[in-house]
């Protein structure tokens, strides 16, 4: 493991023991482990507080395609932003209602905006938008 670096870390004897069960709960197979993690996502969350980079991001959309032109409002926000988009993922719940991800890709500040107008589309019943990194500069 070239260029990895050794380091102690002090904690409450509580709050380690709590992460331990919370290390052992997710399955890592060590502290180690779990910590690089932590560490990972705080640099992701960074990124995107800072914006001005390049990310990726799902969105999710839950919503009844009885509605009136949603399906037509939601391809024509997707047409117009083709740029944004990766891919469209479209799944029939039942008999009303449909599920959506989209897979965008990006400057930051660009797919918040997209997600943020796929979401507040009218008709959608529930959206989430989760973002993520390219992995670039991660190790």
């Amino acid at each position: 493991m070239s260029g990895v670096v050794r380091f102690g870390v002090s904690a409450d004897e509580r709050l380690l023991s709590r992460f331990d069960e919370f290390i052992a709960e997710k399955g890592y197979v060590n502290r180690s482990e779990a910590i690089r993690d932590l560490i990972r996502n705080a640099l992701v969350e960074e990124m995107w507080n800072v914006g001005g980079e390049e990310a990726v991001g799902t969105v999710t959309l839950v919503y009844d395609h009885h509605a009136s032109d949603l399906a037509d409002k939601l391809t024509q926000h997707q047409h117009s932003h083709h740029q944004e988009i990766v891919s469209t993922l479209h799944i029939h719940l039942d008999e009303d209602h449909c599920l959506e991800v989209v897979v965008l890709r990006g400057q930051v500040e660009r797919i918040e905006h997209l997600a943020s107008e796929l979401i507040g589309t009218k008709g959608v019943k529930h959206g989430r938008f989760v973002a993520t990194t390219t992995g670039e500069g991660l190790a």
